[in-house]
């Protein structure tokens, strides 16, 4: 029997239909990315897609210095950070392990570090530098090559000045412009003084830092007698210190790092013209290691200023700080709860960012930064952080100053 001629062609709409379910097959199924197309996502994105296969762990770098003088400050902020992947858990089922990489707080080292975690096309994200002259050239390593890096101690004003800043770099520490303002109002109001000297070490930090402290000090009516350099890895700081000390100045601020700082004040108690010269120090050296490096002696009576640890609410007290302690001990440094809140960011941004394709996962760079960027009144353990468009995260940072008492750093301002 001849068949009608509707029934061809109904026939071949069927084989038609047949041939797309089967080439459906061939693509990635969207049914969990809540429409969106993994493929076309991945490919809008300039930078691409972080795919996490099924089974497989969501990869985070560090790059902190976590060897030698100044590992304390690093190894404080990669216990943060170990602390939140742990208390975060798994993200649509995928859990989250660290590549961890050492800056060594130079710029060598975060250039190698950057290097090797950028090289890694699994890393979603890094967390880190530790040191701002580590966090220059990795900023714009990482940005270079789309992945996002947020800092918990990077506090150069340059890292986020618009006409410098790498737009795939955030921190949540402080900016140094409040630390150096900070610094300079408890020099001349608290504690009365009207002249003031400063010597850095030529890094981001210390140069940058130790200006802000100058230009504040001076435009509150104080004077600023001399500013000095040595280098990183000096230990004869006897030319700085004998140029400082012709003037007499009532205080000497050297916000340095752990061997310079400590070989500058104990050979800043010894030089001639400083016996009644107040010290004063910033972050890079309120750590337990500065102090030995000192000498208790030599450092006693110091001021350090950096991040006010006054955090509010119970969650640092009751959870945080008992899994810090029953893990690694007495924190280290002053910036492990920068790098937990820096840590739960990146976590929460790839919550929002990611499209789940059955089991598998995938992250778009782009989308990523984002997400980072959108961050709003997110309570943190160091405050309410809102990212503003140049990565700083923590406006209403404060400082406190402490001073060296019997050995241990006594919070006295504000």
């Amino acid at each position: 029997m001849r068949k009608p001629r509707w029934f061809s062609f109904v026939a071949l709409l069927f084989v038609l239909s047949l041939v797309a379910a089967a080439c459906a097959d061939d693509e990635p199924s969207s049914t969990d990315s809540g429409g969106d197309s993994p493929t076309a996502a991945c490919d809008e994105d300039e930078f691409g897609c972080v795919e996490v296969a099924a089974g497989d762990a969501i990869q985070l770098g560090t790059l902190l210095v976590i060897v030698g003088e100044n590992s304390a400050l690093g190894l404080d902020s990669q216990y943060g950070v170990q602390i939140a992947v742990d208390m975060y858990g798994d993200i649509e089922g995928h859990s989250v392990e660290l590549v961890n990489e050492d800056e060594g707080c130079t710029p060598e080292g975060g250039t190698t570090g950057a290097r090797s975690l950028v090289s890694n096309e699994s890393i979603a994200a890094v967390i880190g530098t530790s040191c701002s002259s580590a966090g220059e050239p990795a900023a714009q390593i990482t940005s270079d090559a789309g992945v996002v890096l947020i800092s918990p101690s990077n506090t150069a004003p340059s890292l986020t000045d618009p006409a410098t800043h790498q737009p795939f770099y955030l921190r949540t520490a402080h900016n140094d412009k409040i630390q150096g303002a900070a610094m300079a109002q408890f020099v001349g109001e608290d504690l009365g003084l009207k002249t003031a000297a400063t010597i850095h070490d030529g890094s981001p930090y210390a140069e940058q830092l130790q200006q802000v402290f100058a230009d504040t000090f001076t435009s509150e009516g104080g004077e600023i007698t001399g500013q000095e350099a040595i280098l990183v890895g000096d230990t004869d700081m006897k030319p700085a210190l004998t140029s400082v000390a012709a003037a007499k100045p009532e205080f000497l601020y050297f916000p340095v790092f752990v061997a310079e700082g400590g070989a500058l004040a104990a050979q800043g108690r010894e030089t001639a013209g400083l016996e009644d010269t107040k010290f004063g120090g910033a972050d890079g050296m309120l750590t337990p290691d500065w102090v030995e490096a000192a000498g208790a002696d030599n450092a006693e009576g110091t001021y350090l200023s950096g991040p006010d640890l006054a955090f509010g609410g119970g969650f640092y007290e009751d959870e945080f700080l008992p899994a810090y302690e029953e893990a690694y001990g007495d924190p280290t440094a002053v910036f492990h709860a920068h790098a937990f809140d820096a840590t739960t960011m990146v976590l929460n941004a790839i919550k929002e960012a990611a499209i789940v394709d059955g089991d598998s996962l995938f992250i778009p760079r782009t989308a990523l930064r984002d997400a980072m960027f959108a961050t709003s009144d997110y309570a943190g353990i160091t405050g309410t952080l809102t990212c503003d468009e140049n990565g700083d995260c923590n406006p209403g940072a404060t400082i406190s100053v402490s001073q060296v008492v019997d050995g241990a750093f006594e919070r006295i301002w504000p």
